[in-house]
């Protein structure tokens, strides 16, 4: 399935770099275009068709994750989705920032730990991860 859509993710955890690689690998996106990245990313986004952000956040969004959120409009993705290792009041936060820029926010987040003693992507977590992100595509996209 070829799909414009990127994982960029805010985390200091390797399991949220690893479900980006998933994705990647599941979808088959291009190996020369930045399909992995970091918040705020190399290459900005241009005509996404979607854009899943993964963040890791306890309490509140960190500045720079609130800034690139900011500038995320219908321009740069059309759809985003948010895999969290946070709470739902952080979410939250970050879903009401994507709104206010314009964005066409999937408000089924995905809550996968990635804590320090989490650092190893479960069978389980894989199988959640992907049947979520087939069902995005499949039928949540604007």
């Amino acid at each position: 399935m070829a799909i414009k859509m990127r994982f960029l993710y805010y985390s200091k955890q390797a399991k949220m770099k690893a479900l980006g690689e998933l994705i990647k690998k599941e979808f088959d996106l291009a190996a020369n275009y930045n399909a992995i990245d970091i918040i705020p990313p190399a290459y900005s986004c241009q005509k996404e068709r979607l854009v899943i952000l993964g963040i890791s956040s306890k309490n509140d969004i960190d500045d720079v994750v609130r800034r690139f959120c900011s500038e995320l409009n219908k321009e740069r993705a059309s759809n985003i989705a948010l895999v969290m290792d946070g709470n739902e009041a952080t979410a939250n936060k970050v879903i009401a920032t994507l709104k206010d820029a314009g964005s066409n926010v999937i408000e089924d987040v995905q809550y996968l730990p990635c804590g320090l003693f989490k650092s190893k992507i479960t069978d389980e977590e894989k199988t959640t991860l992907l049947a979520w992100a087939h069902d995005i595509i499949d039928n949540k996209l604007a």
